[in-house]
């Protein structure tokens, strides 16, 4: 394991943190040691056609921050958003949030009253629980990490020699959309055979569904609500297709952090995101095959844990950028 270096200013009593996603935005004040305190949350209004609609929720849930007496040691305010997101010109374009596109939430938070002109920085998602995970989780201690995200999708950040590298846009180590299989589905993105089409939880659901597989509970089989959850607690019981779609998903995973890990040397992998509520059904498998893919000796040491932090880790990340910056 390599010590990263200390290279945050912790002087603020308390960071204003936001997490904004497709279903909630959630703020918090989180302490100068990386202590979340009074969370709060609202809807997110993903459907609004009026974009003043999506940030009336943000205004709301800064206004319940900045109720409680500890706001008065915030001097700085940390977003952390679902993407695409552009750090340079401070706008979010959430996929799942109609209405931003192009949207500039750090403008508007500055122009709140509550924050009053505060220092605002913005982050990814996935960059965001890169830097708790550095800060206060699975990452913290090693100079070079990829934290990933499996979710509806897949994201990813990284820590080089011991800092939090989103790159000028915001959107460095974006491991979803790297290509794994030459011949694979055509992606959204407009590319091909993306890591997210095969690890995603979608992905494994969809996979299984189409070679048979069919959940226990009642259902049409195309159904969101039949995700990786239920394909998990298949494989858990000893299905073999539910098995193989998680062995899939972490041979492709493995091919990702190894091609990553080729390119900037990577200490560590942590995974996190709500797949990884299956373990080791994705990480065993993930472990196996990433000996099969990390084979220079450079790469051949790298560590892979699962993330520590949660749900906690948006907030947390989103406080953590701040500090950095």
């Amino acid at each position: 394991m390599s010590t990263a270096p200390s290279t945050w200013t912790r002087t603020a009593s308390y960071v204003a943190a936001i997490d904004i996603g497709g279903t909630k935005i959630a703020g918090g004040l989180v302490g100068a040691d990386g202590a979340l305190h009074h969370q709060v949350e609202r809807p997110t209004r993903a459907g609004a056609e009026d974009p003043d609609q999506v940030f009336a929720a943000v205004a709301e849930v800064v206004a319940l921050l900045a109720d409680d007496p500890r706001w008065a040691g915030v001097d700085r305010v940390g977003v952390g958003s679902a993407g695409p997101v552009d750090i340079a010109a401070g706008t979010v374009s959430p996929v799942n949030i109609r209405a931003w596109r192009g949207f500039p939430v750090v403008a508007r938070i500055r122009g709140l009253p509550q924050v009053a002109g505060l220092p605002t920085v913005l982050g990814g998602d996935a960059v965001a629980m890169t830097a708790a995970e550095h800060w206060r989780g699975a990452a913290r201690g090693f100079a070079n990490a990829l934290c990933v995200v499996v979710s509806t999708g897949v994201g990813a950040g990284l820590v080089l020699d011991g800092r939090v590298y989103p790159g000028p846009t915001g959107n460095a180590g974006h491991l979803g959309h790297i290509t794994v299989d030459l011949d694979g589905e055509p992606c959204p993105c407009g590319s091909r055979g993306c890591l997210e089409r095969v690890a995603s939880g979608t992905a494994i659901a969809s996979w299984a569904l189409a070679r048979g597989w069919r959940p226990a509970t009642a259902g049409a089989p195309g159904d969101a609500t039949f995700g990786a959850a239920e394909v998990a607690a298949a494989a858990r019981a000893g299905d073999p297709i539910a098995t193989a779609a998680f062995d899939r998903a972490g041979r492709a995973l493995a091919a990702g952090i190894a091609a990553t890990a080729t390119l900037v040397e990577l200490d560590v992998a942590v995974l996190g995101g709500g797949v990884l509520r299956a373990g080791e059904l994705l990480l065993d498998p993930l472990r196996r095959h990433l000996t099969s893919y990390a084979t220079l000796p450079f790469t051949r040491h790298i560590a892979v844990r699962a993330a520590e932090l949660g749900t906690d880790a948006g907030l947390i990340g989103a406080a953590a950028l701040a500090l950095e910056s």
